[in-house]
This record gives structure tokens, C-alpha cells and sequence, in this order.
């Protein structure tokens, strides 16, 4: 091999790698805190089960059993708890574009809806934008707006509606016209609510919310914390795991309406 070949084949060895790089990056982010501001870096992200191509959604919304009613809290996250249940608080920060937010909501989900509706505990749901590259970042953020703008009586069916369409990791999906036929399937058929997407008129809720992620916290996705300190892996891995946690939070017997915690105050 002559001295310029040589060069060329480094040349292309190093474009490789330098691929290879990129590609493992955009499959891990976290969030970093900077000022205040929320920003995101292809850093490691402590994700319990990462899931690629080929998802089976068919376990989104399986659970059958009954749903506690949901309010919108004025800072946008939707709150499920029986009346009086004020905690244990579960707050979810959740993205659906994330492969790994999937895979908690089909271990995970049922469990949070049966510990609410049982009045074990307050469940907070969260969704914000994690991504920062298209097209992912622009499915993140149609998703999330799309959440915002569904009446929260109907939320919690809309929510493993969209999870259950999540597209693949860097193919662009959860266009409007989806969106809104998929609201069309759980019942949301108002010409309001299909403005709302098509306008994007709660993006600016979407923002605030993905801020006061970086407030909070929230270091990676999935992200669940119980009366405000971060799940660990156990819990996040184990529906018992979750219940014996909530229990020891203070969630003891159905309808006992747990202890009392903060929590913001929510509308309709």
C-alpha cells in the first residue's frame, strides 16, 4: 500500500469511527442544568430497558381495571388520585418519543393507574421534551403539545394512545393529522382540541414544563420519583418493587387516602 493510500484508508477509518460516534450519541441523552435553563447533551443516560426497532405496543393500555379521576394542575402535568388522596405523589417525567419511557409505561403503567385508583398514592404525569435533534425533537414536541391539549377527563386513555404509536427512533411520526385521528379512537372528536394540535397552542406549556424538569432534577428518562426523590432501578423494574415503595411512603390500605404531601392545586 503506497504512503497516500495509507492516508486515505485513515481518512475513511477515522470518518467511520467518527460515525460510529455520532450514531451511539444520539442514543444517549441526559438532561444538564445550565443556568437554570434546560439544555440537553449526548451523554450516558441510566435508562432501565432501552428498546429498538421492532416494538410490539400491543401492552400499552392494558390495564382494564378502574381509572381514579384526573385533573390538569395549573402547571400543566395531570394529576390522578382518588378524592382526598393528596400522597404519596408519583411523578412521572416522561417523554414519548423515548424508546425507554415506552418500555416503563408497558411494565409500569398499569401498576401506577391501579395504585391511584386503589387510593394508595397521587400519580403526576409529566410529559416534556427531551431530544434536541429533528426528527425527533419535533416528534417529542408535537406529542407533548398534543397531550396538553386533551381534556383531562379523557387524558390518561389519549396518553397510552400515543405511546402505543410511538415511531421508531429517528423516523419522523406523531404528525398532527395522526394525532388527532388517534384522539378521534379514545373519544376526543371536538374541533377545538384538533385546533389546539394543529395550532400548536400549548407549546408554550410544553416549555415550562421541559424547565421545570431541569428544576427538579430530572437527570435521565425514564424518570419517576416518589413524594420527590428518584426511583431507583428496582423500583422502576418491579410492579411489587413499586408497591411495597408507595406502602413504605405512607400508601397503606385502599381508600385510606394516604398522608398528606405538597401537591398543586388542580383545575378541570
Amino acid at each position: 500500500m503506497s504512503k497516500a493510500e495509507g492516508k486515505e484508508t485513515a481518512r475513511h477509518r477515522l470518518a467511520d469511527d467518527g460515525a460510529r460516534a455520532a450514531a451511539r450519541g444520539r442514543r444517549r441523552r441526559a438532561l444538564v442544568v445550565v443556568t437554570g435553563t434546560v439544555v440537553f447533551a449526548a451523554t450516558a443516560v441510566a435508562a432501565v430497558v432501552i428498546v429498538v426497532g421492532g416494538r410490539d405496543h400491543a401492552t400499552v393500555g392494558d390495564y382494564k381495571g378502574a381509572l381514579a379521576p384526573a385533573v390538569r394542575q395549573r402547571d400543566g402535568s395531570i394529576a390522578m388520585a382518588q378524592p382526598g388522596v393528596t400522597g404519596p405523589v408519583l411523578e412521572l417525567y416522561e417523554d414519548f418519543q423515548c424508546p425507554a419511557c415506552l418500555a416503563l409505561e408497558e411494565r409500569q403503567g398499569g401498576t401506577l393507574k391501579e395504585l391511584a385508583a386503589q387510593g394508595r398514592a397521587k400519580v403526576v404525569y409529566r410529559p416534556f421534551q427531551l431530544f434536541q435533534q429533528d426528527p425527533l425533537m419535533s416528534n417529542s414536541r408535537r406529542a407533548a403539545n398534543a397531550a396538553a391539549c386533551a381534556p383531562a377527563d379523557q387524558w390518561v386513555q389519549y396518553h397510552d394512545t400515543i405511546y402505543a404509536h410511538q415511531p421508531d427512533e429517528g423516523d419522523t411520526g406523531f404528525t398532527n393529522p395522526q394525532l388527532i385521528a388517534w384522539a378521534g379512537e379514545t373519544g376526543i372528536t371536538d374541533a377545538e382540541f384538533a385546533a389546539c394540535v394543529n395550532g400548536a397552542e400549548k407549546m408554550e406549556t410544553v416549555e415550562q414544563v421541559t424547565a421545570l424538569a431541569g428544576k427538579a432534577g430530572v437527570n435521565s428518562t425514564p424518570y419517576l420519583a416518589l413524594d420527590g426523590r428518584k426511583a431507583g432501578d428496582d423500583v422502576l423494574g418491579s410492579p411489587d418493587a413499586l408497591r411495597k415503595a408507595v406502602a413504605e411512603a405512607g400508601g397503606g390500605a385502599p381508600g385510606s387516602g394516604g398522608r398528606s404531601a405538597t401537591g398543586t392545586a388542580g383545575t378541570r
